[in-house]
């Protein structure tokens, strides 16, 4: 394929041997208005096409630029993310640039953010060394929630025999199902006995380990009906001690 050099050089010979340039550029398949185009060109010597592209309009300034690499090294640590660092720019009215943006000119300039710590693992809370691993001596409790009807199901269970004590289905989720659960199973298990004693010979002690100790151990999440004042001083009256967080076997001995 000739080049543009070429073919004006082609033209030119004909031309020179008397030949008018349309004529020139019917036999050399070029367009005539394209001849006038590139020999205009070579007159100032910019023959040759340029680079595509060229500059764009939306391109970024060297003063954004600047500001975006300023933003890292001031707020890179917090905000670990080139959408919330182009998000700060904003906020902060120093720089408007999309977070596209943000993450060409870091990598261009070869910062990258530190990705965040990972968390620790939690220890879990070891029962008291009162409780027996026995029936009878430490229930779990948790509500289901049934969002299509509204309403949620207090469920108490035996975590040393599984077995399933009662149940309260409500659509409220306060201190009172709680009380109402607990009351019910405590009936159901035939200890409302000894919660009388315990309310006859005074509050039970945890730390003791007699007659006056409490009657189980009630082991939950952290769920507001489950540590509002009221489940506390309920569970203090039933001589029930409560323990929040996940039930762990390994930690239970005796």
């Amino acid at each position: 394929m000739a080049t543009k050099t070429g073919l004006l050089e082609l033209l030119d010979e004909a031309l020179g041997a008397g030949w008018t340039l349309r004529r020139g550029c019917r036999e050399l398949a070029l367009g005539e208005v394209r001849a006038y185009r590139w020999l205009a060109r070579r007159a100032i010597g910019e023959l040759a096409d340029k680079p595509p592209g060229g500059p764009p309009m939306h391109g970024l300034l060297d003063d954004e630029v600047a500001e975006i690499l300023a933003l890292f090294d001031e707020w890179g640590e917090t905000d670990r993310s080139h959408r919330k660092l182009a998000h700060r720019g904003s906020y902060l009215g120093r720089v408007w640039v999309s977070p596209s943006s943000v993450r060409r000119v870091l990598h261009l300039a070869d910062k990258h953010f530190r990705p965040l710590p990972k968390p620790g693992k939690s220890k879990r809370k070891p029962f008291p060394e009162w409780v027996d691993y026995k029936p009878n001596s430490i229930w779990i409790y948790d509500t289901t929630h049934f969002t299509r009807a509204r309403s949620g199901a207090l469920i108490i269970e035996d975590l040393v025999s599984r077995k399933w004590i009662t149940e309260v289905v409500s659509a409220e989720e306060t201190s009172t199902q709680v009380e109402v659960a607990f009351t019910d199973a405590l009936e159901i298990e035939g200890l409302l006995d000894a919660v009388q004693v315990r309310l006859d010979n005074g509050r039970a002690d945890p730390y003791t380990d007699d007659e006056h100790r409490p009657i189980l151990l009630a082991v939950s999440d952290n769920g507001p009906q489950m540590t509002s004042g009221s489940t506390r001083e309920f569970m203090a009256m039933c001589a029930i001690a409560q323990h929040f967080g996940r039930p762990g076997t390994p930690l239970l001995t005796g």
